[in-house]
């Protein structure tokens, strides 16, 4: 019976510690598995930390960068446009150095006439109707209403 006895402590002993040796083995695995979650998720934190100081550090550059662009895009869009223009009075300046040119502007805008021609100028019965019907309009030449105007300013 000892020897029974024996092997049975022996194999009760060796369940426990059996049990025991799986029990810290588990134990292990699971600190390991914590520990690499941990170091995951510190290293996950890191990553994270790194992209979004990236992207702060890169916002205003980026920001700036774009609004810069778009005022090159604005000064070239003006230069061209100053250019154009540029050419549009050259253009106007060889003509008005064309006699015939201003000869033709002065009869068309001031209604200049050539001696021995006589100018014409004709009312539109129909125009003077309508300018009399205006408020303020009495008939009389535009000068005269405005001096009245300039006199009546002053009074109270």
């Amino acid at each position: 019976m000892a020897g029974k006895d024996r092997d049975r402590f022996s194999t009760a002993t060796r369940l426990r510690l059996l049990g025991e040796q799986t029990a810290a083995r588990v134990y292990r695995s699971q600190n390991r598995r914590q520990a690499r979650r941990s170091r995951l998720t510190g290293r996950a934190a890191f990553l994270a930390l790194i992209v979004c100081s990236l992207v702060v550090a890169l916002a205003y550059p980026m920001r700036q960068y774009i609004s810069q662009r778009d005022q090159i895009a604005e000064q070239e869009r003006l230069s061209q446009e100053a250019h154009r223009r540029t050419e549009e009075l050259r253009d106007e300046k060889a003509r008005l150095e064309d006699d015939a040119y201003v000869r033709r502007l002065a009869r068309q805008h001031l209604h200049y006439v050539l001696p021995g021609e006589t100018g014409y100028t004709v009312v539109d019965p129909d125009a003077a109707d309508v300018r009399r019907g205006e408020p303020g309009a009495t008939g009389r030449p535009w000068h005269s209403n405005l001096w009245d105007g300039v006199d009546s300013a002053d009074r109270e």
